[in-house]
């Protein structure tokens, strides 16, 4: 880079930068210069900072993309003020529910914050366990697709169709392995950021360490020292889990690189989130150009981790399973989210909407969409007729498939691997998404233990970790 040419990229930093305080608050300048001062002593002062890495994990939340405004500010405050300034890293977990409006709402974030061609800031995403530049118009890796959509349905069945679980497992459990590999690649990082509080971070770690009990994974007493151990101990309960669920058919896929001896240190900022009302006010809405997702996931928030889809899908549990009709299910938990929803600026026609036939189409059209599976898979999953010998599976066919009922015999030889017509083979794949083996595996299964949805919390003074806000809370 030229000198001419750096002296004019450093001149729109000092623009962006003023039109970014411009938007501060008093008491959000104040947090600011609290954020510079962490960063200055965790770096080990002004002279280290040219040479400090922190991370942030961002989805397309309101409040990560509150912190990641608050890192931008702290870093062109600082290369005001002295020669270098400390490197960014910021990295995305797309998961199958990530819609284009959520990537788009990244897109414009960090082309508002200069992101893109600044040497000082990495922009990753990890999609199937590959760290890549971040990129909004990557299509989904169908291969990611596939296995979040056959995960969301062993769960599924394996709760029952409890919805948490069944919408939130996937998201949480990738975790371990997505930490792993963003504060390690490519020379890794000195510092993890987090706008998460303490309290949201051990309820995250004890819907973890359930899951993984309820699989029957061991639970070491002692606590990891360092971030890098939790990560990895996040890492080996997501497998056990996982290998919980398939049995002999779990391939755990390729392991991150864990050699990495730095220590990695933690720089919360929860409290200098606390005072300020981002999620309404002008820095996200005019500066970022935010735009709230109708559909996107809030992982801090597992009871309505996804309000339109949850709707829909109680909509479909009245009819399939309680003898209802499809908006009394739907109304149903949409007179529990509407609060939520309106806290998440979801647009009113949305909500109205969510209990009629054109709210069950268009919701119908996103999981077919994002997640490969249509009413009647949905429906299966919620009914979970195969596990446990298939116990639930005459009463499933009375009511959702009674042309069946006359095959049940015949069914049940399917799913103990006999020799069957293939049409019958052929129909239970179709009507529940799952290949033959997987089925099979779930009959000879019993229901899952259930995980309380942030529960009981570990001990206090746990290691902290970032985690809600990365996935789109």
């Amino acid at each position: 880079m030229s000198a001419i040419h750096e002296q004019a990229m450093n001149y729109v930093y000092q623009q962006v930068l003023q039109r970014l305080v411009g938007h501060f608050s008093r008491t959000e300048r104040t947090s600011l210069q609290l954020l510079i001062q962490r960063i200055v002593v965790a770096a080990g002062g002004m002279e280290q900072i040219g040479e400090y890495k922190v991370l942030v994990a961002h989805g397309a939340g309101a409040g990560s993309s509150y912190a990641l405004t608050l890192l931008r500010a702290a870093q062109l405050t600082l290369a005001g003020r002295a020669p270098r300034t400390f490197q960014l890293r910021v990295a995305t977990l797309r998961h199958a529910g990530m819609t284009q409006t959520a990537l788009d709402t990244l897109h414009r974030g960090y082309s508002a914050l200069f992101l893109h061609d600044d040497s000082r800031v990495e922009l990753l995403m990890v999609e199937n366990q590959e760290v890549l530049p971040f990129n909004h118009l990557r299509p989904a890796s169908g291969t990611a697709r596939d296995t979040s959509r056959r995960n969301m349905l062993m769960v599924g069945h394996l709760t029952s169709g409890d919805l948490r679980q069944t919408l939130c497992n996937d998201a949480y459990l990738s975790l371990g392995d997505f930490y792993q590999r963003v504060t390690t690649w490519s020379g890794g990082v000195h510092a993890l950021v987090s706008g998460d509080s303490s309290r949201k971070q051990r309820e995250y770690l004890a819907w973890l360490k359930k899951a993984a009990l309820s699989a029957g994974v061991v639970i070491p007493a002692r606590r990891p020292l360092a971030l890098s151990g939790l990560f990895a101990r996040m890492d080996e309960w997501s497998n056990g889990y996982y290998g919980d669920v398939y049995g002999e058919h779990y391939d755990a896929g390729d392991t991150p690189d864990k050699i990495d001896h730095r220590h990695l240190a933690y720089i919360g900022i929860a409290d200098l989130m606390e005072s300020a009302e981002y999620p309404s006010g002008p820095l996200l809405r005019q500066f970022l150009a935010y735009q709230p997702d109708e559909f996107g996931f809030h992982f801090s928030h597992p009871t309505y981790a996804n309000p339109l889809l949850m709707a829909h899908l109680r909509g479909l549990q009245a009819e399939c399973l309680r003898e209802l009709n499809y908006e009394e299910g739907a109304l149903g938990f949409m007179q529990q989210a509407t609060l939520f929803m309106r806290r998440k600026q979801i647009p009113e026609h949305r909500i109205a909407q969510a209990v009629t036939q054109d709210g069950r189409a268009l919701s119908a059209g996103y999981a077919q969409e994002l997640f490969g599976l249509d009413e009647n898979q949905l429906n299966c999953l919620m009914f979970s007729p195969f596990i446990r010998h298939g116990e639930r599976l005459e009463s499933y066919l009375r009511q959702c498939h009674p042309g069946m009922l006359v095959a049940l015999p015949e069914l049940h030889k399917v799913l103990q691997g006999k020799p069957v017509a293939e049409m019958l083979v052929q129909w239970a794949t179709d009507i529940s998404g799952l290949p033959i083996n997987l089925l099979q595996h779930l009959y000879r299964k019993r229901p899952a233990t259930e995980v309380p949805c942030m529960a009981a919390a570990p001990q206090q003074g746990s290691p902290a970790t970032a985690s809600y806000q990365l996935a789109g809370g």
